[in-house]
């Protein structure tokens, strides 16, 4: 049977690679006794694929049994498979045969069976090995000529691993598996599957066939389908009942979308591709993501200059130079406005003399750098000894200051240190009094580390630049 024929005989709709690629698979198993083990999420139609695989085997003069292992309490579905004896438990008034003796000679769908108990299992083991099984509460062994066809929407590969499900029966159950894609992985088949539900139920309930026009169409295909095929009839079935109007549109068939809500959120939806195809290289899907982070993050050092640069417009605070030498601590509200407790990167003074390009690889190199420490000890070293020449020459300069006010200099002829000197002192003290540890002086100095970490570098070409000339 061509897969034409296949397709009009046992319903399933489509024409994407994945849906060719199933039928095709179901050619070949079919005519044998093989176990096939059906994958896919809820709603995709596992149950029409086994139905095709009964069908076109040799078997099909009998009809298949299916069981869903999730709809059978754990304590009855060992009897439901394999039967029971009279007073094998409370309740077990008579003998009964299970689903393995009633369908010998036919095949045996098992839904959902990575919700099957490890006991049963077991049983379930040597049943698709030898044939061979018993009835609850007997020691007679029968044997039944079944095959078994089995579906689930779990990762039965990660239930192996989590000890849910028998590593053995998993390897027995997966000779031959049949992966069915779901709605969103095949949406050339999205349309046909509605219009083909649409016409059905018109039928079903009188109802004349309306037409969708352009905007349904596309929230159709951009839609996610979370429960596919089953999600996709349940919409027809409703649109075939209570929409009146001529023409459907997007508005009309949205309310009736769990993902999306009737004023027009796009949760539910996939995303538009605007750009061309995406390609498949993981190198260069790889390099296209760090390449767009890396122009996010300029873009956000743009805008940090220029609100630095607002701030820079406005007027200058009133200036009192700090008595380092009186202070127990240092405190955020201590080190000027720019500075405070809250403020971020682009209210430091050191953020605005570096332009855009500087910034920019400054950042890439301190997120690299940070792999040196937790706490960043190997640049913080460095940074103190820093910090050590820079102390000299700060005390020095105290020291001038403090003689010159001593020969009866007025206050207003003190020389006043610029933003940058006592920036520089300040960061250089809370620098020496932490041992050089970067985050612990950043938190004091109620700035971030990589604002720290800038101007420690600032610091380091300064003093190389002085030591050169």
């Amino acid at each position: 049977m061509d897969r034409t024929s296949m397709q009009e005989r046992f319903g399933i709709i489509g024409t994407s690679p994945g849906i060719r690629h199933v039928l095709d698979r179901v050619r070949q198993v079919a005519p044998t006794d093989i176990t096939v083990l059906i994958e896919g999420e809820s709603g995709v139609g596992k149950e029409l694929v086994a139905k095709a695989v009964h069908e076109l085997s040799s078997r099909r003069h009998n009809p298949m049994l299916t069981i869903n292992c999730a709809a059978i309490p754990e304590g009855l579905l060992e009897s439901e498979l394999f039967g029971n004896e009279k007073g094998a438990y409370t309740g077990a008034v008579e003998r009964r045969r299970g689903y393995f003796e009633e369908s010998n000679g036919s095949s045996i769908f098992l839904d959902e069976i990575g919700e099957m108990p490890l006991s049963a299992q077991v049983r379930l083991l040597r049943v698709l090995e030898t044939g061979e099984y018993s009835r609850v509460g007997s020691s007679t062994v029968l044997y039944s000529d079944v095959r078994v066809i089995a579906a689930t929407n779990r990762n039965l590969g990660q239930d192996v691993a989590s000890g849910r499900f028998r590593e053995d029966l998993y390897y027995r159950l997966s000779t031959v598996i049949v992966t069915v894609p779901p709605l969103r992985d095949r949406k050339e088949d999205i349309l046909p599957i509605f219009e083909s539900f649409r016409h059905k139920f018109t039928q079903r309930y009188n109802r004349p066939m309306r037409t969708l026009d352009a905007s349904a169409q596309s929230l159709l295909l951009r839609y996610r389908w979370p429960g596919n095929a089953r999600e996709l009839r349940n919409l027809a079935e409703q649109t075939a009942v209570l929409l009146r109007s001529e023409t459907i549109t997007a508005d009309d068939i949205r309310p009736f979308l769990r993902g999306v809500s009737g004023s027009g959120s796009e949760a539910g939806l996939l995303p538009v591709r605007t750009t061309g195809q995406v390609s498949k290289d993981p190198e260069s899907r790889e390099r296209g993501l760090i390449y767009g982070a890396l122009l996010e993050l300029k873009k956000d050092v743009a805008e940090l200059k220029d609100s630095v640069g607002q701030l820079i417009a406005r007027p200058p605070p009133e200036w009192s130079a700090p008595h380092s030498a009186q202070h127990t601590s240092l405190r955020p509200s201590q080190l000027g406005p720019h500075l405070e407790s809250g403020s971020d990167e682009s209210a430091s003074p050191s953020s605005f003399m570096l332009d855009d390009e500087d910034s920019f690889i400054e950042d890439v190199a301190y997120e690299i750098e940070q792999g040196n420490g937790e706490n960043g000890e190997d640049l913080s070293v460095a940074a103190a000894g820093s910090a050590a020449s820079g102390q000299a020459s700060g005390s020095a300069a105290s020291g001038q200051a403090a003689s010159g006010s001593g020969a009866g200099l007025s206050s207003s002829e003190v020389e006043i240190p610029s933003l940058e000197d006592s920036e520089r002192r300040l960061i250089e003290e809370a620098l020496k009094r932490y041992n050089g540890n970067r985050r612990q002086t950043a938190e004091v100095l109620g700035i971030s580390e990589r604002t720290l970490y800038r101007k420690i570098k600032e610091y380091e070409k300064s003093d190389a630049a002085e030591e050169e000339s």
